[in-house]
């Protein structure tokens, strides 16, 4: 028998529309005394069924991950994974059969149904972060269950959620292999272009499968171009660029270990490549600093905000950022921008983008509006999973 989480009156709407989450102030009482990342019903203010889920006391207290009555075993974890797992080799299918994509996000929180669990695909090792203490805890199952889905194709499970986890509770924990070692390879095919992937120490789950169709998208503008890839990780965007006929790329972070992992990618998939220049420094101060300009530029930036009240501070990031990337193109020039932070919203981005326009004086208009690919699907009763919003601009 569950815990039981009983909302108030009137504030059991959200969730008859099949909203994954239950808000604090919703909770008229509990029926027990649930730990963090216990498993919990939700019934309305008389008493009747309406999900099941993780609590967590928060301002977020229930991820719902069943509107029916269930008992979350290896079974129930199985069956909500091969349901992610058949969609993926649905709309992956050309890449997945002729071996020319191998990488993709199994498992897209509440895109799939399941609040907390972000589980992604490099050849045969999965790389797991859980972001609820509930996720967490049924590991165990949730491994299990995916050695069953996969069979012989899993080459290992790779527990990184030590930094994802809520602070405290993370730094009691470990990243850690469930199955197999580092041993497996780390080089994976994305669109037939080669990546190598740290997933134990890089950033995320060790690349940033979200950008996959829109590095194909930059293909389309780059022949014979100057091309910055800013803010490059692990140089997915450059890759592309220089596999599409880019005259020159410079790919600029400010860490030097991704700028070493760029220069890998690049040799792995050209060997010594005399149009690619890296430099591991501050994407602003380089900017500031060179009178070079470009006909393509991306700008791809790490989430600039993570709440609410930091949301003011990174507008003002993004406007200062796109308003120097806009000085620095060519008369004619293409620029790739882009947001991850999750309280900026596509309208209030785009403003922004607006804005740094304005300031930089250029005329710009819009050739294509972007998201994130369909292995990262968003619940349609949960429209905040849409978190990765781009333009593609023209700038005179």
């Amino acid at each position: 028998m569950f815990h039981q989480v009983i909302l108030k009156p009137h504030r059991d709407e959200a969730i008859r529309r099949f909203h994954p989450w239950v808000f604090s102030g919703a909770i008229g009482r509990i029926k027990g005394q649930p730990q963090d990342g216990d498993v919990v019903e939700v019934c309305d203010s008389k008493g009747a069924y309406l999900a099941t889920g993780h609590f967590h006391q928060g301002n977020i207290a229930v991820k719902i991950f069943s509107f029916q009555q269930v008992t979350p075993d290896v079974l129930f974890w199985k069956q909500k994974l091969h349901k992610a797992w058949m969609l993926r080799k649905s709309i992956l299918h050309e890449g997945i059969v002729e071996n020319i994509t191998n990488c993709y996000r199994l498992v897209h929180g509440e895109g799939d149904g399941l609040p907390g669990l972000i589980v992604d695909y490099y050849d045969g090792v999965l790389v797991i972060q859980a972001h609820s203490i509930g996720m967490y805890r049924s590991l165990g199952e949730i491994s299990q269950a995916l050695a069953e889905v996969f069979g012989t194709e899993l080459k290992a499970i790779y527990n990184k959620s030590a930094d994802t986890l809520p602070e405290q509770f993370g730094q009691t924990i470990q990243n850690q292999y469930l199955m197999g070692t580092s041993q497996v390879p780390h080089g994976v095919k994305e669109n037939g272009h080669t990546f190598m992937i740290d997933w134990e120490t890089g950033q995320k789950t060790g690349f940033f499968l979200d950008q996959r169709d829109n590095r194909q998208l930059l293909g389309r503008y780059v022949k014979d171009k100057d091309v910055l890839n800013a803010f490059c990780y692990s140089g997915g965007f450059s890759i592309y660029a220089l596999a599409a006929g880019a005259k020159s790329v410079d790919s600029v972070d400010v860490s030097k270990k991704a700028i070493e992992l760029t220069n890998k990618n690049v040799e792995a998939n050209f060997g010594e490549e005399q149009r690619h220049q890296a430099y591991a420094e501050d994407v602003m101060a380089f900017l500031k600093k060179t009178s070079d300009t470009y006909d393509v530029m991306v700008l791809d930036p790490p989430a600039f905000a993570k709440s609410m009240s930091a949301r003011h501070r990174a507008v003002q990031g993004y406007k200062r950022l796109n308003a120097e990337g806009i000085r620095h193109l060519k008369s004619n020039g293409i620029l790739f921008t882009f947001s991850c932070s999750q309280v900026v919203d596509r309208e209030l981005f785009y403003n922004t983008v607006v804005a740094a326009a304005i300031e930089a004086g250029r005329q710009v208009r819009v050739l294509h509006q972007i998201t994130q690919p369909p292995d990262h699907p968003v619940n349609l009763f949960h429209p905040e999973g849409s978190y990765l919003k781009g333009l593609v601009l023209w700038v005179e």
